[in-house]
């Protein structure tokens, strides 16, 4: 859930995905609740690139069922090469579980842009240094229809080089975000929260099952390409 403080302070964003389940015109709004407390430096990070609608367009090049969806390469290649600065770690603070949202590295000191929705509880990923920013309070049902038959097939390399040209040559039915914005509007607001916890089904521990996808040892799959 979240407040009235938690808009004023930037805190909730709005994913709008398009192309759910890859067809065109299946959309679905996904509302993000940042989490300063968590990873200071990472949900900074996340309000400079929404403010520059670095999300607008970005597909969704990644994703395994049991595991994440990866998105975050914007479709412009200049605009992906104004945000390559890395970021300093954040310790991480709370579990990557079921609907969190951390940024994918590869290695210390190596986030960049690129962020993952984990779509279980990915429990191993706190011990290799991920550390979500924030989590999903309302469309987890949306992540969840996100088009995930390309699975890792696109080459992030190729898309840092030519951006959404490639994707959408090679990869048509891929998922996308139209657009990312923050919530702005606390006049329909009543009392001191609003919005549903994504919290209440969240599935089991991956400590103790994290299915045949997750594998024994993901942290690789979801580093940033360099």
């Amino acid at each position: 859930k979240y407040t009235k403080e938690d808009v004023r302070q930037k805190n909730i964003v709005k994913f709008v995905f398009g192309g759910l389940d890859g067809e065109a015109g299946n959309e679905g709004e996904v509302v993000v609740k940042l989490h300063p407390e968590w990873a200071p430096i990472g949900a900074a990070r996340i309000k400079e690139l929404v403010a520059d609608s670095f999300y607008d367009g970005c597909r969704a090049f990644r994703v395994l069922p049991n595991f994440v969806v990866q998105l975050g390469i914007n479709g412009d290649p200049a605009k992906q090469k104004k945000w390559s600065k890395n970021l300093k770690d954040d310790p991480v603070k709370t579990t990557n579980k079921r609907g969190t949202l951390t940024f994918a590295m590869g290695g210390k000191g190596t986030r960049t842009t690129q962020i993952f929705f984990n779509k279980k509880d990915n429990k191993f990923l706190d011990g290799q240094g991920f550390s979500p920013f924030g989590e999903v309070v309302s469309g987890m049902e949306f992540v969840d229809k996100i088009y995930a038959e390309y699975g890792e097939r696109p080459n992030q390399g190729k898309i840092q080089q030519q951006g959404n040209e490639y994707l959408e040559t090679k990869f048509p039915k891929m998922s996308f975000v139209k657009s990312g914005t923050f919530v702005s509007n606390v006049d329909g607001l009543e009392g001191d929260d609003v919005g549903d916890d994504a919290g209440d089904d969240r599935g089991e521990d991956a400590g103790d099952d994290r299915g045949d996808d997750a594998g024994d040892d993901r942290g690789d799959d979801v580093e940033e390409a360099s």
